[in-house]
């Protein structure tokens, strides 16, 4: 018979500060999805688009869009990100930062 030879598996509670702060961020946008919603807004995730840094939020209503750009506190947005936003207001459409 052989013999297990594998090394114990050893995991950890303690989250690093990467997951804490992406956790912030997921959490604080459902908070804001869930406050549109009630508004009467239809919301879009937009995750991967051929567009990078464009915002994370797609809201729909009464025939208008609304882009919003999710961070956390104290977080401001990168420059790639500026710049979609100013593309989004140069064609006529309301963008905007909330981190709350």
């Amino acid at each position: 018979m052989e013999k297990n030879h594998s090394l114990p598996r050893i995991t950890s509670n303690v989250k690093t500060k990467v997951d804490d702060m992406a956790e912030l961020e997921s959490k604080i946008q459902s908070r804001i999805i869930k406050r549109l919603e009630a508004e009467g807004y239809y919301v879009v995730k937009l995750i991967l688009t051929n567009k990078p840094g464009i915002p994370d939020l797609l809201c729909l209503k009464n025939g208008k869009a609304l882009f919003i750009e999710v961070k956390r506190p104290k977080e401001k947005p990168r420059p790639l990100q500026e710049y979609r936003m100013n593309e989004l207001r140069n064609l006529g459409f309301e963008c905007e930062v909330r981190r709350e």
